[in-house]
């Protein structure tokens, strides 16, 4: 075996939530750094697959048996990803720390293997700039950008999350069908989904404050309010 791929643990970790998302549920993290544990940890607790890799043999002993799969390799050889299959994956954070060689190659490997959906850290703004011209479509800031709310945002549907304690979150989405066409107050988000809409923009309007009487159509974005797993879930309803 090439000396680039050290090893590949399959341990099917089944993740803390018995729903699992119906779309492309895989997510490779690449660089398991504390950043790279966060992102992965909450993707698993959201019940996501999760291929975590890091170059450092001892560190992918450590997250073994929190992941579902995990690889020692290094991410910047184009042949390393190509054998863990990274480039099948729709969604892959680079969680790679303060080795800007090893973040901008493993970037543009990613790239070059089409991979749809790729976030990455950036330790300053510079390097964010970098990144972007490579063809990262996301780019993370560590300092602004928590573990938590950056796998909110790599999971799919809600366009930001902020978390307000441990257990109540507000996020941007998309509207979901269950809200169109009539008037917010007689849609009843709030018994069923336990949510509360709060915000509305129209496309080529400004966000307005929303009330029992406004109409959501297909194309708003919306603030949603309400315990997290309940947010969550609204998120996922169907658009």
């Amino acid at each position: 075996m090439a000396d680039h791929f050290k090893s590949l643990r399959p341990h099917r970790r089944r993740s803390s939530v018995d729903r699992r998302p119906a779309r492309d549920s895989r997510v490779a993290v690449i660089g398991l750094g504390r950043f790279g544990r966060s992102v992965a940890g909450e993707l698993m607790r959201r019940g996501w697959d999760v291929l975590g890799v890091d170059a450092d043999v001892g560190v992918v002993q450590r997250v073994g048996e929190e992941l579902t799969q995990v690889a020692a390799a290094d991410c910047a050889d184009p042949a390393a990803l190509a054998q863990l299959g990274v480039g099948e994956f729709s969604r892959v954070v680079v969680g790679i720390g303060t080795d800007l060689e090893a973040s901008i190659l493993t970037t543009s490997n990613l790239v070059d293997a089409g991979v749809a959906a790729i976030w990455v850290r950036a330790t300053t703004r510079q390097h964010g700039q970098i990144l972007e011209r490579i063809g990262a479509h996301h780019i993370v800031l560590p300092e602004h950008d928590m573990g938590e709310r950056v796998a909110h945002l790599v999971t799919g549907r809600m366009l930001d999350f902020i978390a307000f304690d441990s257990d109540y979150a507000l996020i941007k989405t998309l509207a979901p069908k269950v809200v169109g066409g009539i008037p917010l107050g007689e849609s009843r988000v709030r018994s069923t989904y336990g949510v509360t809409v709060v915000g509305i923009k129209r496309p080529g309007a400004d966000f307005t404050h929303a009330t029992a009487e406004t109409v959501v159509h297909p194309g708003d974005v919306i603030i949603v309010t309400g315990r997290t797993r309940a947010v969550e879930m609204f998120a996922e309803l169907d658009r």
